[in-house]
C-alpha cells in the first residue's frame, strides 16, 4: 500500500520563479498510489521553445512525454517550470530532447518511458527525435502519440 506521508514539495502550492536553466532547474517527484498496476502517463507540451546554440534564434517543438510509473511519479509543476526553463538554453534539438528523457529516467526510475520531440522547421527542415528506454512491458496500451508528421503549406 501506498505511503499516507504527504511528500515535502518546494514548488507546488508556492510561487516560483522559472528556472534560470535546465541546470537550475529542481524536478521533483511523488509517490505513485498505484506502483503494482502498470498504466501510461503522459505529458503533451505543444509549446516547448529553446535556443539554437550557434544563432540563440528561437526553436520550437511538440514534445509528447510518455512513461510508465514504477515507484514515483514526476510533480507536474516542477516539470513544467524545468521544460520551461529550456527557453533560454542554447542546444541542439536532439540535445534537449534526450537530456529531458535522461533527466526524467533518473529522477523517476520508470518502468518504461519514450519521448517524442517533434521540432518545426530550422533552415526548412523539421528534425524529430525519437527515443525510449526499451521494449514496453506486455498488456499496457500505449496510444499513438497523435502528432502528425509536418507538412508545411503544402
Amino acid at each position: 500500500m501506498p505511503s499516507t506521508r504527504k511528500p515535502r514539495l518546494k514548488q507546488l502550492g508556492a510561487p516560483t520563479p522559472l528556472p534560470a536553466s535546465p541546470d537550475h532547474a529542481e524536478l521533483e517527484r511523488v509517490p505513485n498510489p498505484h506502483p503494482d498496476k502498470r498504466y501510461v502517463a503522459r505529458f503533451t507540451v505543444p509549446e516547448f521553445t529553446s535556443l539554437c546554440p550557434i544563432t540563440g534564434q528561437p526553436d520550437f517543438a511538440h514534445l509528447v512525454i510518455d512513461y510508465i510509473p514504477g515507484r514515483w511519479l514526476v510533480e507536474s509543476k516542477s516539470l513544467k517550470l524545468y521544460l520551461g526553463s529550456f527557453r533560454n538554453h542554447g542546444a541542439f534539438h536532439e540535445d534537449c530532447t534526450l537530456t529531458i528523457a535522461g533527466r526524467l529516467v533518473k529522477l523517476l526510475a520508470p518502468r518504461w518511458l519514450r519521448i517524442g520531440g517533434y521540432w518545426y522547421p530550422r533552415g526548412g527542415m523539421p528534425i524529430d527525435v525519437f527515443w525510449q528506454t526499451g521494449k514496453p512491458p506486455a498488456g499496457v496500451w500505449i496510444p499513438d502519440p497523435g502528432v502528425p508528421p509536418y507538412r508545411g503549406r503544402g
